[in-house]
Parts: C-alpha cells; sequence; structure tokens
C-alpha cells in the first residue's frame, strides 16, 4: 500500500454467503470516477483485527470502507480503537442491521457519495461482556432463534422462519430476568431483554421507536411475551407499544441476571449461554458517516 492513500477499502469476501467480485468491480469504478485512489483488504476470519490496526496505523489511514454486514463492521470498529479515523458502509452482509439503522441506501453510488461527503454522527457503542455492541444485543428467543440458524444450512430471512416454531418448542419460557439500572434492582418475567442502541433489527422490526445511536443511552426493552399483533406492530416504526407487551429504560450501565443460562446475541451473532451481562456505554466512540437528513 502506498503510504500518501487515505481510504483503505475492508471487504469480506463471503459475507451475504455470495462472492464479492462484482460488488468489487463496482467500487472500483465509482471510486475511480471521483478520483479516489484505495487498497483492499480481504478478511480471512484469523486475526483480521490486528491486521487492519496495523495498516491504520503504518499508513496513516483518514477513512475506512466497510463492505460486509455487521460482524466485518465490529471488527474495523474494534480496530479503529480510540483512533480518529471515519468509518462508511457498503452493506453487504445477510441482514445489515447497523445499515439499516442509519438509512444508508441501496445503491453503490449513493453510498460512495455518503462515503466521500461531509454528513457524520459520533455514534455510542455498548461494552457488552468484553463483547462491542454496534447497535442491538439480546437474550433471549430472539438469540436462541439466531443459534438454530446458524446451527440450519439455509439463509436469509426464509431460513429464520423456518426456525421459529422449533426454537419455540425448544425455549423455556418465560425467562426470569434480574436488572440492575439507575439504581435500582428489579425483576420481570418475559420471553426477552433486549439491550438498544438503535431502533430496529436488521429485518426491519422496529423494537425500539426512540432509540438514537448518539444521545448518550441506550435502551433496556423487557418484552413480556410473543403476542402476534404487538410483534406486527413492530414493522411499523409509528404504532403504539403496548406496555403489557414491552417495557423500555434508558441507562447507561445495566447489569442483567437470569436463574438459568439463557441465550445471548451481539449484532446478530450468537455469543453463547449466559446468566449474568454487564452492558455500559461507550459515548461517542466512532465517527460515521450518514446521509443527509
Amino acid at each position: 500500500m502506498d503510504s500518501n492513500n487515505k481510504l483503505l477499502l475492508v471487504v469480506n469476501p463471503i459475507s451475504g454467503g455470495s462472492g464479492k467480485e462484482d460488488l468489487l468491480r463496482n467500487i472500483n469504478d465509482v471510486l475511480k470516477r471521483h478520483g479516489v485512489g484505495f487498497e483492499t483488504y480481504e478478511t480471512t476470519g484469523d486475526h483480521d483485527e490486528m491486521e487492519i490496526a496495523k495498516l491504520l496505523e503504518s499508513h496513516s489511514i483518514q477513512n475506512v470502507l466497510v463492505a460486509g454486514g455487521d460482524g466485518t463492521i465490529q471488527v474495523v470498529a474494534k480496530a479503529i480503537g480510540n483512533r480518529q479515523i471515519t468509518l462508511s458502509l457498503i452493506p453487504s452482509g445477510s441482514a445489515n442491521g447497523l445499515a439499516s439503522n442509519l438509512k444508508i441506501p441501496d445503491r453503490i453510488e449513493d453510498q460512495i457519495n455518503i462515503a466521500l461527503g461531509e454528513n457524520f454522527i459520533m455514534m455510542d457503542l455498548i461494552s457488552i461482556n468484553g463483547e462491542l455492541c454496534l447497535h442491538m444485543a439480546d437474550l433471549g428467543i430472539n438469540a436462541a432463534l439466531i443459534e438454530n440458524y446458524d446451527k440450519s444450512a439455509l439463509r436469509g430471512k426464509l431460513g429464520y422462519a423456518l426456525q421459529t416454531i422449533p426454537t419455540l418448542m425448544e425455549s423455556d419460557l418465560p425467562y426470569q430476568f434480574y436488572l440492575e439500572l439507575n439504581g435500582k434492582k428489579i425483576k420481570k418475567e418475559g420471553v426477552m431483554v433486549a439491550i438498544a442502541n438503535a431502533n430496529q433489527f436488521g429485518t426491519g422490526a422496529v423494537i425500539n421507536p426512540e432509540g438514537k445511536m448518539d444521545d448518550g443511552m441506550f435502551e433496556i426493552l423487557i418484552f413480556k411475551n410473543l403476542g402476534i399483533i404487538n410483534i406486527l406492530k413492530t414493522l411499523d416504526k409509528d404504532s403504539h407499544r403496548d406496555p403489557d407487551f414491552v417495557e423500555s429504560f434508558s441507562t447507561k450501565k445495566a447489569i442483567i441476571t437470569c436463574e438459568k443460562p439463557v441465550s445471548f446475541q451481539v449484532d446478530g451473532e450468537f455469543i453463547g449461554d449466559v446468566k449474568h451481562v454487564v452492558a455500559e456505554l461507550l459515548p461517542k466512540k466512532l465517527k460515521i458517516m450518514v446521509p443527509k437528513v
């Protein structure tokens, strides 16, 4: 890599279950039209965070363009650390939850225009049991669904849908959750506790309508049941949220304890079964390019 080059393209060649040859060709064409030089790093799943951090440091990279899903973005965010480096997205994973929350458009030309523009936010992140969370984590039924999805051969939203009934049959519902937040200790029964930095899952379900990724807070959402009508309402960000379905708390730190091990996921990646979770806000941690409002 030329030492004067300030843009690094990080590509996950297998994210979203497809090759990236056509995507890379399109990115290359658009960047050339803008007169932007760049170098590419393809992730391998082996020491990627360390290798990207080395490139950022040794070549004075100022901008990173990520073509991948939330997992790839998370690796790059860890590599950036406290450096003053700008992150931009070319969403090409299975769900692309962060890109959905940031309203990143579908066209590569538009995505690169955002990357080369001037509109950004200083995004909060969350540290959860040592894992870096970009937009959404949860304990309970959704994480169990992700675990079963990861074990199945079928990808995409149909793959998730086909795992719904087996997951419900296997799950020991409802769960007992003990929470410490804002100086209070509470006990709640439910099917899921979400730790939300954003307002929606990558699937489009809006579970936290008031969520903002740069407001210095995150939300704890306790889902009490699996009411179909209320679940369907999450597809409409303006629908009223029934307090008998979900309860919300804003905070900067939360401790969640379960009586039995419960499935746990961060940004769509299944982590494991846990009984204890500590979530802490990392304010204004990541400079990320966004569309103009």
